[in-house]
């Protein structure tokens, strides 16, 4: 007897409350469609009132506690819900470091009375954060980072220059990562603090940057310029962030692994269902093992990263440690997603090149994920070093 057709193994194993959460999503997906992403695209505009339906169904609490107004879940039902916006084509990035990023570092490392200040707006989606880490002369060399928080009564004076600042323009606060003291070489870990900063406060401007990928967000170049930060909004302990900031960067990882699985599916479900209509000699060109099997192993290949992304998201949920599962996840998942792209574009022939079909603009945004946010090289030596346990080669 044939069995029945799965579309994901990984999704064998959800809870019903994850179906649940899922389901509720898709339906969001059946009024922000992919249309809509575009045109927002085009526009240069946050889908606000998506924002505020996510709100709605509870998403944007579900790393936030109980306590806060959230849900108290974790990074896997935030995971879930990534992955199903890209797999109906409709990526918000956003959600990566507001839900994700933010509320976790705060939840985690925040004080009493800044889990009170800032999460309940989080849940609500009245509050949105931002990411800055990213500086035009450190790139992936965090440590090298010049952004300087200088102690001064009552706070701190912050002064320096970030790039690739995502959602800055809609978001209420940056989580800033600035040095409050100079570089160590002995101790490069040391100094690095993160702060919490209102993204209206005097002393910050911006600058676009015009990028050719296709997103509903926005990137910016950000220049801070004495700008106060009271004491209250320092996360932690000055000079001791990377803690924090690495139980903010494996989420992050892991929920772009979500966006690329998702994307992934989109791509190849596009190819598959493309090829089984499209006759050139007899019979679809989907019955050509030259079309089928490049495609099953894009599909293999999506379900392989899948099981090690949900293999993450339970490390970092149960408080072990995820770097290696959520660093091979993210790499897994870029490459997968850019082999079912490549099969899908090669299955359209010339059709694929045409604005009508709509698979260029995804490319944009799934090979920018080798690079961003963590490159595929640094991914590599990361595996190198702490997985082979190879000599450090950076």
């Amino acid at each position: 007897m044939t069995e029945p057709r799965v579309s994901s193994i990984g999704d064998l194993d959800l809870t019903a409350e994850q179906k649940q959460l899922v389901a509720s999503v898709e339906r969001l997906t059946r009024r922000f469609t992919r249309a809509e992403f575009l045109r927002c695209h085009r526009e240069g505009r946050f889908p606000e009132e998506v924002w505020r339906e996510l709100a709605t169904l509870g998403v944007l609490g579900i790393t936030v506690p109980e306590a806060y107004g959230g849900a108290g879940l974790g990074i896997q039902e935030l995971a879930l819900v990534e992955e199903t916006l890209a797999r109906a084509g409709v990526p918000i990035v956003l959600l990566v470091v507001s839900p994700g990023l933010g509320a976790i570092v705060v939840s985690r490392h925040g004080s009493e009375e800044q889990k009170r200040r800032w999460l309940p707006g989080t849940a609500t989606g009245a509050t949105k954060f931002c990411f800055a880490i990213t500086e035009p002369d450190a790139g992936t060399n965090t440590f090298k980072i010049r952004t300087m928080a200088r102690k001064v009564p009552g706070g701190y004076s912050v002064s320096g220059q970030k790039s690739f600042i995502t959602g800055i323009d809609v978001s209420d606060h940056m989580l800033l990562v600035a040095r409050t003291s100079p570089l160590d070489p002995a101790h490069r870990t040391r100094g690095l603090s993160l702060l919490v900063v209102d993204t209206k406060a005097p002393g910050i401007s911006r600058t676009r940057i015009d990028t050719q990928v296709c997103k509903v967000e926005t990137q910016w170049a950000v220049f801070l310029d004495d700008v106060f930060v009271p004491d209250g909004d320092l996360i932690g302990e000055a000079g001791r962030g990377i803690r924090a900031l690495f139980d903010g960067l494996n989420p992050e990882r892991i929920l772009v692994a979500s966006m690329c699985i998702g994307l992934g599916e989109y791509v190849l479900d596009k190819g598959v269902e493309y090829a089984k209509g499209r006759q050139v000699f007899e019979g679809p060109i989907a019955a050509y093992q030259a079309i089928q099997h490049p495609m099953a192993l894009a599909k293999a290949h999506l379900e392989l990263a899948l099981l090690m992304n949900r293999r993450a998201a339970r490390l970092f949920d149960g408080g072990e440690a995820a770097g290696p599962a959520a660093n091979i996840a993210k790499l897994a998942a870029a490459d997968a997603a850019l082999e079912a792209f490549d099969i899908s574009l090669q299955a359209h022939g010339g059709n694929g090149f045409t604005s009508d079909y709509d698979l260029l603009d995804i490319y944009s945004f799934l090979r920018l994920q080798r690079t961003a946010p963590v490159s595929r090289e640094m991914i590599l030596n990361y595996i190198g070093e702490h997985l082979l346990g190879m000599p450090k080669s950076y």
